[in-house]
């Protein structure tokens, strides 16, 4: 756990050193790649069991993913969308939030994702 955090830290200092140099806000500098991406926004699911629904996303997706990272949940990357779920602190939630390079991907890897978790 100590390597993510201070691969996090190094992330946030590398984030504030380019605001400083190029001089403008945050949303600007990440209007590109907003641009670039299509963006489920956050979405909530109540589940029974949280851990048995992050080991069957494991299951289901963790083979076939570039990269899998449980920085904050459980984080799946592929080359052309990713998605992350998390855990709420206070209720049996997963929260899910994915993207990809184009909307009709989005909404369908989306409803794949969701038919799993409230299955």
């Amino acid at each position: 756990m100590r390597d993510a955090h201070r691969v996090a830290r190094v992330a946030l200092f590398q984030l504030l050193e380019l605001i400083s140099k190029k001089g403008k806000p945050l949303s600007e500098l990440l209007a590109p790649f907003r641009e670039r991406y299509h963006i489920s926004g956050e979405i909530n699911s109540t589940v029974a069991d949280v851990p048995l629904k992050l080991q069957e996303l494991k299951d289901a997706y963790g083979g076939s993913a570039a990269a899998v990272s449980h920085l904050d949940g459980i984080s799946f990357a592929f080359d052309d969308w990713h998605f992350n779920v998390r855990p709420s602190n206070t209720e049996p939630l997963l929260r899910l939030n994915l993207e990809a390079l184009d909307a009709e991907q989005m909404e369908r890897r989306r409803d794949e994702v969701l038919a799993l978790i409230r299955s």
